[in-house]
């Protein structure tokens, strides 16, 4: 897993884009539930960032459900990944891409608009 998870300095934080790696990971079935994750001393020695990130990403990732840690065990992700209502999901989905568009100098009306476009092809 140490070997997927790249860092980008496009304005967001290091411990979001870590914590969306680890999650959109789990979400593809990458991770499987039970899987056990490098510790968060390892992930912050491969990425050279300080340990209190990891330990950002780690504590969020388990406030929502998608690891379990186990004081000294390790982190593991959750055997049943939650289960958010479409909406909710939808709406957070939503504003960590305007974040991103807004990070990357885009527009939101410019990133609405091509969006609606994209849908129009479907």
């Amino acid at each position: 897993m140490l070997d997927s998870l790249t860092l980008q300095d496009n304005g967001i934080p290091i411990y979001v884009q870590l914590r969306e790696q680890i999650a959109a990971a789990v979400g593809r079935g990458e991770l499987a539930p039970g899987a056990r994750l490098p510790t968060m001393r390892e992930v912050a020695v491969a990425l050279s960032i300080d340990l209190n990130t990891v330990q950002r990403a780690y504590a969020e990732l388990e406030r929502d459900g998608i690891l379990v840690m186990v004081r000294g065990r390790g982190s593991f992700v959750a055997e049943a990944p939650p289960q958010r209502p479409r909406r909710a999901r939808t709406r957070e989905f939503a504003a960590q891409v305007a974040a991103q568009a807004q990070a990357a100098g885009i527009a939101l009306d410019e990133l609405a608009e091509a969006l609606k476009k994209l849908a129009a092809r479907a």
